[in-house]
């Protein structure tokens, strides 16, 4: 059976985590406009810095820090983030990002965006997020 759009794009969010470079957790985005992929984005460390799967060293799992806790310790730039930077900015405006990540164990993580990845979106004037939710359902948020 053909996948609708929504299956599709979230499909290809998921292969591109597989280039991930985090230990803890791989995430994939692809930001799309009228059917068409603008950019994609993993989460990893910045270029010019070596990754932590390369280092086999993650600081915040070694201390145990809760998901969404102290970001600062993380040399990884998200995959949202990624996909923006790499994004022209003309044509974000009324995009689409997808998003898909997935825990150590393969199983879904929480691809709802982090509060700086939203404001990142915001910004980038992207209209709409899909991302699957930890249960592995496609979850959506409209930007006003």
């Amino acid at each position: 059976m053909r996948p609708g759009w929504d299956d599709y794009f979230i499909e290809i969010a998921k292969v591109v985590s597989s280039r991930a470079t985090c230990m803890r957790r791989r995430y994939g985005a692809v930001i799309v406009k009228d059917k068409v992929i603008i950019s994609t984005g993993y989460n990893g460390s910045p270029r010019g810095i070596q990754n932590c799967i390369d280092l086999q060293k993650c600081t915040r799992k070694e201390l145990n820090v809760p998901s969404g806790e102290r970001y600062e310790l993380c040399e990884a730039v998200h995959a949202e983030q990624n996909a923006i930077i790499n994004a022209p900015p003309d044509r974000m405006k009324d995009a689409t990002i997808y998003i898909a990540g997935f825990e150590e164990d393969e199983s879904f993580a929480a691809g709802k965006p982090c509060k700086l990845c939203d404001r990142m979106i915001r910004n980038a004037q992207i209209k709409e997020v899909v991302y699957l939710g930890k249960d592995g359902n496609l979850e959506k948020i409209k930007i006003l």
